[in-house]
């Protein structure tokens, strides 16, 4: 990345024990963030700065009523979580809004176009057996 931090993409279907694992996590100096498809309705956060007796993760509930997840006040009550399906709903309501209130579609076609060449990279870095740049 432009400022010198690396990101690893990892994808499998063979997995076992895997059914659509999907994750995103964030490690830095202090601590990490851990998002995973498999239960969309939490949050795992790690502070490094923990004492030593109390570190390891902890499971954030963020689709609670008032808590981060911006979707969930359109949804159920508390208690109730999302799913994968609400994903689409999200996605198509967000273009809706957009395109009715005059403010940009997101994501992009430029968006698209980056995410295939991460996607071409991961490919070529499979087939060359090597780390692949992208710039």
């Amino acid at each position: 990345m432009k400022n010198g931090a690396l990101a690893n993409l990892e994808a499998t279907r063979y997995a076992p024990g895997r059914k659509n694992q999907i994750t995103l996590e964030i490690n830095g100096r202090k601590g990490s963030l851990c998002f995973d498809f498999e239960d969309m309705n939490r949050l795992q956060y790690y502070n490094a700065e923990d004492p030593g007796d109390r570190r390891g993760f902890r499971s954030i509930l963020v689709t609670e009523r008032d808590g981060i997840q911006p979707y969930v006040g359109n949804w159920w009550p508390p208690g109730h979580g999302l799913g994968y399906e609400h994903t689409f709903i999200h996605t198509f309501a967000d273009f809706v809004n957009a395109c009715a209130e005059g403010r940009p579609v997101h994501p992009t076609f430029e968006d698209g176009l980056k995410n295939q060449r991460v996607l071409t990279a991961v490919e070529e870095s499979s087939q060359k057996g090597r780390w692949v740049s992208l710039t």
